[in-house]
């Protein structure tokens, strides 16, 4: 039975206060009556002793001589005269000794009475404003989000209408960065202070709060030994010998016998049990980090040029606290052990003393412990953080990816029949300052000199191109005609393109509105190298300096040596540009048709074929995971070529922004044209537009491609209203896919139920959307489950609810939307099936009506 496990409630609290007061009061009580004890014992010892003396003066006449009734009385009056005296004697003992010991005692309890309550006080004001800390500094971070999402607005905003230069952009660009880096620093702080108050929660309730309790019942217990002991004393030297006072001081003594210190608390602790208190959650709110753009993650470090220095010096900081603290425990346990060297007196009151010291000296120590894992957690959260960091490239924290940089600002000079540029010194404080003051431009394409000969031992034969032609790395190019620069490709593709030690490729990346051009290499692993500026304008990793990026690649692959001494990593194989990587340079956008996800959709005109296409452009502000989801749809397309699926002209990569080029259709969306035409649609049109979609589903199948969000929205309707199945952002090239990332933004009543309920997609699924959208086609545009919210929708369609037929719905093709709502998908049919149902459909239909 402990306190530190039993008394951690609120009422446990005041109990043992208010027990704590009664003891006091106990003892004033006993000191009270001790002190009449001691004034009646005098009384009766001076009482005594005057009745020992008249006793002693008897008859001493010779008459009673020899008598031994008369020399008993003397003997007793003389034994009277000595109980007297040792009465006295015992009285003054007691004051002097007992008594003292009392009124010490009861000062020592008051004294850790009012320890124990300010203690107490202290941990839970600290648990306290910890709890309000979180709450502000999420308030806090709730202001800067609000401030940073008003200023990518305004910054988007500006750029698109503004173009690429001007005052106000500049402006308006600095504050979208201070309020970035506010964001982002307040993640941390928020990231880090969730850190603190989870583990001093975890210390308060497991820790402190049960050390503090056990360090008072051990006060507790220590004061009862030492009371037991005054009460001993006093016992004894008021002890009477008389048979009648023996026999009341044997009964005295039992009952003082039976006391225990361990069993002293046993009833009172029993009375108010009550449970530990249960953890307090500290839980990251996502909602914080909904719309910060996919930089920000619950519970992850934010790393990124924004942060990198102030999480460095933060574990400089904790690393030195650590350290502060080590000492500390060091100098208590190192006085323990001087404690504990005293000379072994018997004494039990400096005993009692060392054990105080020792109890306290222990409190302390596990409040060190409990701070020192609190900073321990903090570090390996920043460690983890910092050492996830790639080996070279720091992120940007700021997410724009303006490619029109001002990588460095050309001064032309005539010399002789040509000019020369001066590259801007990067490593100049106050030319940085000047650069950032002025509008973005896109660095010029360096010169491409001729390159040094190839080192003996490297491979002769150059690699090629999936057009056949060799990479060259020896010809008069510049850096962007080069194959094997590959632009703003992000870095998750460059990633999938270097499979093999030594491929790598030059790309370019923004990092706090720096344009950055970077070398990719595999090499146990993918490493990124941020080509450096020399204070002569020139470019090198750790070798010799090159008058041009491309004659740095191009000594790098040549020499042989590694491009970093610590990554050891050698270039072999130049990766070059997949045959659907195509220029940006050679789009030319047209007019806006519509919006997407990711951007706006244009549509445009190929310079080199004049071919009108449709291009969807990614925003330049976008998170590099939001540019990989947006060139997923791109990495699927290429492989697919069927009629009823958009064909994939090509991806853009080169420069901002990122743009995928597919095939104009011309009719737009399916949805808008079917509500737009409904009046004008006969029946037969729209059996061949599900039989359109299932040819085109039925491709996607022997694919193993599921594409997850078929609807009449993603379906476009080219010549003739020839339908092709659009929009491949969800989809996934594998037999079964299981969501693991959460199911936002899920078109709840065009998804399968075990889709919803388990996160498991098959083709299967999509057949349960292609009868969605059939009731779509036949409805002529009108929503699924109107009237319904989606969590009702699911509730009725777990529940057995189907919708019903729009009007004029042949009952062939709405039993077939029925079996694609089976509940179980093993009920359902594929869509080889489906497609061979609807096609016997549509036959039966032209014989009957052409």
């Amino acid at each position: 039975m402990g306190f530190s496990t039993n008394l951690q409630g609120k009422i446990a609290h005041e109990a043992l206060v208010s027990r704590q007061d009664a003891e006091l009061r106990l003892l004033e009580a006993m000191k009270r009556c001790i002190n009449t004890r001691l004034k009646c014992d005098r009384d009766y010892a001076t009482a005594l002793s005057t009745l020992a003396s008249q006793g002693l003066k008897i008859d001493r006449g010779d008459d009673l001589v020899g008598s031994v009734v008369c020399s008993a009385w003397k003997t007793m009056m003389e034994e009277m005269e000595n109980a007297s005296k040792l009465i006295k004697q015992n009285a003054d003992i007691v004051e002097t000794k007992a008594l003292d010991t009392l009124n010490t005692l009861y000062a020592e309890k008051r004294k850790v009475r009012k320890a124990y309550q300010e203690e107490h006080i202290r941990i839970s004001q600290q648990f306290t404003h910890l709890s309000d800390e979180v709450v502000r500094k999420k308030t806090e971070y709730q202001k800067y989000l609000e401030q940073y999402k008003l200023m990518r607005c305004k910054f988007e905003e500006i750029y698109i209408k503004g173009g690429k230069g001007g005052r106000k952009l500049d402006e308006v660009r600095d504050k979208y960065q201070k309020a970035c880096r506010k964001l982002h620093l307040t993640h941390n702080e928020y990231v880090l202070l969730l850190c603190e108050a989870v583990e001093f929660e975890k210390d308060f309730r497991t820790v402190l709060l049960p050390g503090l309790l056990e360090h008072q019942q051990s006060l507790q217990e220590a004061f009862i030994l030492t009371w037991k002991q005054i009460l001993q004393d006093i016992a004894r030297n008021l002890d009477l010998t008389s048979d009648k006072f023996r026999e009341n001081q044997r009964r005295v003594e039992l009952s003082i016998d039976s006391i225990r210190p361990i069993e002293e608390y046993k009833d009172f602790t029993e009375k108010y049990k009550t449970t530990p208190a249960e953890p307090v959650k500290f839980i990251f709110d996502e909602s914080l980090v909904e719309e910060s753009a996919g930089k920000l993650l619950p519970n992850q470090l934010t790393v990124d040029n924004l942060t990198v220095e102030w999480l460095r010096n933060k574990l400089t900081e904790l690393e030195a606290s650590i350290k502060e603290n080590q000492e500390k425990k060091t100098v208590l346990t190192n006085g323990h052990n001087s404690d504990s060297l005293v000379n072994g007196k018997s004494n039990n009151e400096i005993n009692n003393r060392l054990s105080l010291n020792f109890e306290v000296s222990k409190k302390e120590l596990n409040e060190l412990k409990c701070q020192e894992r609190k900073m321990l957690k903090q570090i390996e959260l920043i460690k983890t953080a910092l050492n996830e960091l790639g080996c070279e490239e720091v992120p940007s924290g700021c997410d724009i990816s303006i490619e029109s940089q001002p990588a460095f600002i050309e001064n032309s000079t005539e010399q002789g029949n040509g000019s020369q540029s001066t590259l801007l010194n990067l490593a100049n404080p106050q030319r940085l300052v000047n650069m950032l003051r002025k509008p973005f431009r896109r660095r010029s394409a360096p010169s491409s000199p001729v390159a040094p000969p190839r080192t003996k031992g490297r491979r002769e034969s150059a690699p090629r191109s999936e057009g056949g032609d060799p990479v060259a790395l020896t010809t008069n190019k510049s850096l962007v005609d080069e194959e094997w620069f590959h632009g703003v490709l992000p870095r998750e593709e460059v990633v999938r393109l270097l499979t093999v030690d030594g491929d790598f490729l030059v790309r370019e990346t923004t990092r706090n509105d720096e344009c950055q051009t970077v070398l990719s290499v595999c090499w146990g692993g993918h490493k990124h190298f941020i080509v450096q500026t020399t204070v002569e304008g020139s470019y090198r990793f750790e070798g010799p300096a090159c008058p041009t990026i491309r004659e740095l690649i191009i000594y790098q692959f040549n020499s042989g040596l590694p491009v970093t001494q610590r990554s050891g990593a050698i270039l072999h194989k130049p990766i070059p540009r997949e045959r659907w990587e195509l220029n940006n340079d050679d789009v030319v956008l047209l007019d806006k048709i519509g919006r997407g996800n990711f951007g706006d959709v244009y549509r445009a005109q190929l310079k080199n074929s004049q071919e009108i296409v449709a291009v969807k452009t990614c925003r330049v502000t976008l998170p590099e995971e939001h540019k990989k989801k947006f060139l997923q749809e791109g990495r699927i397309l290429k492989q697919y070529d069927h009629p009823n699926i958009v064909k994939l002209i090509g991806i853009c990569v080169q420069k901002q922004p990122i743009m995928i080029v597919m095939e104009l259709v011309p009719g737009g969306s399916l949805l808008t044209f079917l509500r737009k035409k409904s009046a004008s649609l006969a029946e037969g049109q729209l059996m061949t537009m599900c039989l359109d979609a299932a040819a085109g589903m039925r491709y996607l199948e022997s694919k193993n491609c599921i594409h997850r969000d078929l609807a009449a929205r993603n379906c476009l309707v080219g010549y003739n209203n020839n339908v092709k199945i659009s929009d491949f952002g969800m989809s996934r090239e594998e037999e079964e896919y299981i969501v693991s990332d959460g199911m936002k933004q899920i078109p709840i009543k065009w998804t399968a139920p075990e889709a919803l309920n388990f996160g498991k997609y098959t083709s299967l699924c999509d057949v349960w959307s292609y009868g969605i959208l059939c009731w779509e086609i036949f409805s002529r545009g009108g929503t699924p489950y109107e009237g319904m919210n989606n969590t009702k929708a699911r509730e009725k369609i777990d529940s057995g609810y189907r919708m019903p037929a729009s009007e004029n719905t042949p009952d062939e093709m709405y039993r077939l939307m029925l079996r694609c709502w089976e509940y179980k998908p093993e009920n359902r049919p594929n869509f080889e099936q489906v497609y061979s149902v609807v096609e016997t459909l549509c036959n039966a239909y032209r014989a009957t009506f052409c």
